[in-house]
């Protein structure tokens, strides 16, 4: 029986001024001058624009959802919140997924602000993903504080990975789901959240 693995340590984090010159030597790598004027500042801004794109790995998910409301006159039909715009990337080429998450859950007898699911679904985005990966955790992070019957996660985006480079195929978008509960177990309720977030094209 083989020994189980080290779990290694987590990376050091750079500083700023190496993230920066890092920038810089792709910059350079990719044919371009880094001392001319249209380039001088782009490490910098390459930079701050990084930490908002990666904020997510600043937040803890599941604090979002800590704050509940028992006070709803015994409410226990579904909630939806459909259409939450995202931007994320690609872990495996860095190139930008752009699309809309929808999340829905059957409380039990507890309810969280709808700006707290769009939160979530921020935190998990700006990081780097892949969009299967990220519709299950946003449908656990869901279930596992909240407690409720059951979670639907339903996330259509485009992937520019695909779009821009390799097969440039730009007219396709990647739809993934995740059901716990009774958005698995009971065909009908799986039905109405799917019928409930359908849009108009």
């Amino acid at each position: 029986m083989a020994a189980p693995k080290k779990k290694q340590p987590k990376p050091r984090k750079p500083s700023r001024k190496q993230a920066e010159e890092a920038i810089r030597t792709l910059l350079l790598w990719s044919g371009d001058d880094t001392r001319r004027e249209g380039l001088i500042d782009t490490p910098k801004r390459v930079a701050r624009a990084y930490e908002d794109w990666f904020s997510g790995y600043k937040v803890n998910p599941y604090e979002f959802l800590e704050r509940t409301f028992e006070e709803v006159e015994g409410y226990d039909e579904m909630i939806v919140l459909r259409d939450i715009s995202f931007e994320s990337h690609c872990e495996h080429h860095m190139a930008p997924i752009i699309g809309k998450a929808h999340v829905g859950y059957l409380p039990r007898n507890k309810v969280v602000g709808i700006s707290k699911l769009a939160r979530v679904v921020e935190a998990y985005a700006r990081r780097f993903q892949v969009q299967e990966k990220m519709t299950a955790q946003i449908a656990n992070c869901i279930q596992e504080v909240l407690q409720p019957k059951g979670v639907g996660v339903v996330i259509d985006a485009k992937h520019q990975c695909m779009t821009t480079r390799g097969i440039h195929k730009s007219d396709v978008s990647m739809v993934t789901s995740q059901m716990i509960g009774g958005f698995r177990k009971d065909a009908r309720t799986r039905a109405e959240f799917l019928q409930m977030i359908e849009t108009k094209r």
